[in-house]
């Protein structure tokens, strides 16, 4: 069916315990191949010497930049009108305030030099970069991160473009907020793809997750894995494992990790011909850009 590279990524590393144990199982037991870690988060020193026990996992920054603690204390940013150290909860309101305030720019650009310097510090190899709720795609915010990336020698970038059919095909559950998403992130992904073909940067042909968030369950990522185009050579598929459920309707939770653990899903895999890897294995090859 072709030669398709599949990335397994477990996102919120370094959030909590239970996320990090959970990944850490996943990789060593199961199929994950590379982790989102958060370098703001309760468990982040965790995360990382679990990390560092465990050299085989492609681990990449999860940048935070809404709805959690920043890194950059308050009495760095005096100058500014508010510090990243408390970060908007709201999204949207978040990239309407970068989109239209020159400050709140500079705000963010510092924040997010802080997190990939705090990740440096910790000594571990550089995979890749995400943000939590994919806040990454905000056109203002890709406008600045892409060239901090390319700074930071960062292999690639998470761009997540689902694919409504194949996932409805599979499971119809939030229908309507599957919808929803797929056609703002259609817009977005299409606006962040120019920028990323004008970059050093790595990204897949498809990614999957973000329609599914919070239950990437075996079977429909067996199945997933099974019915992927055959067009696609590159696929990352991202998850939210935790040992116990953090009472999030999109994550973190069991089911995640059941499916990474799961004989089922490797045995699709292998079926496939798939090989799994990771962004730093995907942009030292020939073929840095997704189709």
């Amino acid at each position: 069916m072709g030669d398709l590279h599949l990335i397994l990524n477990g996102d919120d590393f370094g959030r909590a315990e239970s996320i990090n144990e959970a990944i850490i199982r996943a990789h060593r037991e199961g199929v994950l191949t590379s982790a989102s870690l958060m370098v703001t988060g309760a468990a982040f020193e965790d995360a990382v010497e679990r990390a560092r026990r465990h050299p085989t996992l492609a681990v990449g920054l999860h940048l935070v930049l809404v709805d959690a603690d920043g890194r950059v204390p308050a009495s760095r940013m005096r100058r500014f009108a508010h510090a990243m150290a408390e970060l908007p909860k709201d999204p949207f309101l978040a990239g309407l305030r970068c989109f239209l305030s020159p400050r709140a720019r500079a705000e963010v650009l510092s924040e997010m030099t802080a997190q990939f310097e705090c990740f440096l510090e910790a000594g571990l190899p550089l995979a890749h970069v995400d943000a939590h709720y994919l806040f990454h795609l905000h056109p203002t915010i890709l406008w600045l991160l892409v060239p901090l990336a390319e700074r930071y020698g960062v292999p690639g970038m998470r761009l997540p473009r689902d694919e409504l059919r194949l996932t409805l095909r599979l499971n119809r559950q939030r229908l309507a907020s599957k919808v929803t998403w797929a056609s703002v992130y259609a817009l977005l992904n299409r606006l962040a793809e120019r920028r990323l073909r004008c970059s050093t940067l790595a990204f897949t042909d498809r990614v999957y997750g973000l329609l599914q968030s919070g239950r990437m369950h075996e079977p429909f990522v067996s199945n997933l894995v099974r019915h992927i185009p055959p067009k696609v050579h590159s696929a990352e598929l991202y998850f939210h494992p935790s040992t116990c459920s953090l009472g999030e309707p999109y994550g973190p939770n069991p089911g995640d990790l059941a499916a990474l653990l799961s004989p089922a899903l490797r045995s699709a895999i292998e079926e496939r011909g798939a090989a799994l890897t990771s962004y730093a294995a995907l942009g030292a090859g020939c073929a840095r850009r997704g189709s």
